[in-house]
């Protein structure tokens, strides 16, 4: 029997639904199936050349090719190494799916392996990530969470004077993030229930991306706020505005107007009307970016082409560039495809048989991910893993699985620990010793290291997430909280070892081999009990079952942690965006050091870890990536002009100047209700939706 409250909520979802098609208007699976059936080209009918192309088709390659087709005369290529995902809609779309039916261990997650890890008892670790058109946007958990300014001003701190450094300031990356943005309030019930604060003012209101909160919440998440408060955890009231410490329910992207997943496929690429200027190749996997020999006045390697093939023994092709060639890998994919394309450090190429065409020893270092551990009580109410295993017609409403979880806190080092100014202390006298273990003898990259160190010091004093706790209650009677490392100490290194791209990269995160890291994650263990036993949470709880009452002491606690820690699949920092002697690998308007027309633009520039989750800072990244290449390629309208203009003409390239502002099996409209310019098969496709 459902509580009182359930029935309200299944009542309160219908007259949700009518609201919501007074400002989103309702469609039919046709329409969107119309929307999902993109033009995409084949080795057969690929052309030879064009200006732009994007090689990685995932959350940031897809933001950057909607936005450079903008202008029709500007013609792109997206190359993919997965399928397109529109085979699988059921595992895409709902957002519960990232729980029950994911598509993690298919043949749409690359499956990726970590190097055996001394720090974490000699164990391999899994590190999904999505081989879709979307990337890992398109299997993520959805959570939308900002960094902090003060980290994001830690990056720029870190470019020091170099050229274009001001662009990736705070409110600058804050104005990208928002450009790509719809935010739409939580239904009242559900703020009240979640006790969501959140300021508007700080998200977007026009963007492709649809941004919001669940269409359905349970009371033990209303507990989260009040059980941080009564151990002294303020809570975070705008979480968005660049102050995300405290404890806060995170928004997510999800399209309110039918419950979906948005991510980057389905907000800037499905919904586009027909542009000949934009082909996306699925199935096609980079197998190096082509270099001539030209070279540029500065003396920089100038690229001529992208070679690809649909397998290891398949059929290669070479489509050629008249610009420039954007690596969208990830921070996995990218550095992957420079490396087979001769760039990265001479060693690892030396040793892989690939010829070196720029020795850049920054690919592949500074790689920092964020660790994770969990805490399981047996749960007094229900969970939304309860309401999955019913398996009644309500655990299958559209609006019943938009739940994600997404109740989290960041905590600093003086909440964590007795004496913040030991552990402080601690950090800088390992600093020395700490340099034996940074993976390259390159003096440049030792150099990153001491920088990003002593960033990352500082924010042991500072109003900065040093551990994330997240609250999860996706398992039946079970209900779980997680304590997740945001600030690792310990760096490692992603390399090639052999000459073919299809060969798996290799992963050495060198996990817990700064003593600093398993302090930090062994305190937010402590921490985490201490919530679950503070009220209102304790009245949900029964007994803890993981790791148990036999787990207690500091020793017991990190000798743990050793067995059982995982990614919280948020890498990081492997082409970072630092001055070359500092081990960089790209500049502040992203271009590869050594390379007169190759630019990387996703999570691998992020030189410092953020202390939230990467899906938000790097939509922020890829607007910004999108800008810079316009600026560079668009010259300046005359002042005395009086018709035209640089920017594309929306009746020319078949859609509005904003790539959608809708999901793919999503909304049609803008927040404010205005129709998006839709093609005549979708109006028909629409009207007939009505008539049925």
């Amino acid at each position: 029997m459902w509580s009182k409250r359930f029935l309200l909520a299944g009542v309160a979802s219908f007259f949700l639904h009518v609201d919501l098609a007074s400002s989103h208007v309702p469609r039919s699976h046709e329409y969107a199936r119309a929307l999902q059936a993109r033009k995409y080209v084949t080795q057969a009918t690929v052309a030879d050349s064009y200006d732009f192309i994007i090689a990685g088709g995932g959350l940031a390659g897809l933001v950057i090719a909607s936005r450079l087709t903008e202008d029709p005369n500007t013609t792109v290529l997206v190359l993919e190494a997965g399928e397109s995902g529109d085979a699988v809609p059921s595992q895409i779309n709902p957002p519960s799916g990232t729980y029950y039916n994911s598509l993690l261990g298919s043949p749409y997650d690359w499956q990726h392996k970590t190097t055996a890890q001394p720090g974490t008892d000699g164990r391999v670790l899994s590190w999904p990530r999505g081989k879709v058109l979307g990337g890992s946007t398109a299997v993520n958990g959805m959570y939308y969470v900002r960094p902090s300014e003060t980290e994001v001003e830690a990056w720029k701190g870190l470019l020091g004077s170099q050229d274009g450094a001001d662009a990736w300031g705070w409110n600058n990356l804050v104005a990208g993030m928002k450009k790509s943005e719809t935010f739409t309030p939580p239904i009242s019930d559900v703020q009240t229930t979640g006790k969501i604060q959140f300021d508007a003012q700080s998200y977007g209101t026009d963007g492709p991306l649809h941004v919001t909160y669940p269409g359905f919440m349970f009371s033990v998440v209303g507990d989260w706020t009040p059980s941080l408060e009564a151990i002294g955890i303020e809570s975070a009231a705008d979480p968005a505005g660049g102050k995300n410490f405290g404890g806060f329910v995170s928004s997510l992207s999800i399209n309110p107007s039918n419950w979906t997943r948005s991510y980057s496929k389905s907000a800037y690429i499905d919904p586009l009307p027909p542009r000949k200027n934009l082909d996306i190749l699925v199935s096609a996997t980079v197998t190096r970016i082509i270099f001539g020999g030209d070279k540029n006045s500065a003396g920089d390697q100038v690229a001529s082409g992208v070679e690809f093939a649909t397998s290891a023994t398949g059929t290669k092709k070479t489509v050629k560039v008249k610009k420039e060639v954007i690596v969208t890998g990830g921070a996995l994919g990218s550095p992957n495809i420079l490396m087979h394309s001769g760039v990265g450090p001479k060693d690892v190429l030396d040793a892989a048989g690939v010829n070196v065409v720029v020795d850049l020893p920054g690919v592949g270092q500074h790689l920092q991910d964020h660790l994770a551990a969990p805490v399981v009580w047996e749960s007094k109410v229900e969970t939304a893993g309860d309401i999955h295993a019913s398996g009644t017609p309500f655990s299958k409403q559209a609006q019943t699985n938009s739940f994600v979880n997404s109740a989290i806190a960041y905590i600093n080092a003086s909440t964590l620990f007795d004496s913040a100014e030991q552990f402080q202390s601690a950090v800088a006298a390992d600093f020395d010793a700490a340099l034996k273990d940074v993976p390259s003898t390159s003096p440049e990259v030792i150099e990153g290291y001491k920088a990003l160190y002593q960033a990352t010091q500082k924010f042991t004093t500072q109003s900065v997430g040093l551990i994330e706790l997240l609250l999860s209650i996706n398992s039946p009677k079970a209900i779980t909280i997680q304590a997740a490392l945001q600030h690792p100490f310990s760096q490692g290194r992603v390399y090639i070892n052999s000459k073919s791209a299809f060969d798996p990269i290799i992963i050495d995160p060198q996990y817990f081999s700064h003593p600093a890291d398993i302090a930090v994650m062994r305190e937010g263990i402590k921490l985490a009990r201490r919530v679950g036993q503070s009220e209102p949470m304790r009245s949900a709880l029964g007994a803890e079952t993981f790791p148990g009452p036999g787990v207690n002491t500091d020793a017991e606690i990190e000798t743990w942690l050793a067995g059982v820690v995982a990614t919280e699949f948020h890498p990081q920092a492997t082409c970072s965006m630092l001055p070359k002697d500092l081990g960089g690998v790209v500049n502040p308007k992203l271009q590869v050091y050594g390379l007169a027309n190759v630019r990387v633009a996703d999570s691998s520039v992020f030189p410092l870890s953020f202390s939230a989750h990467l899906a938000s800072p790097t939509y922020g990244l890829a607007e910004k990536a999108a800008d810079i290449l316009k600026a560079a390629y668009t010259a300046p309208a005359p002042s005395n002009s009086t018709g035209g203009s640089n920017s594309a003409n929306p009746s020319e390239t078949g859609g509005s100047s904003s790539p959608g502002k809708s999901n793919g099996a999503s909304g049609l409209t803008s927040s404010s209700g205005t129709l998006l310019a839709i093609s005549l098969a979708g109006i028909i496709t629409f009207v007939a939706s009505l008539l049925r």
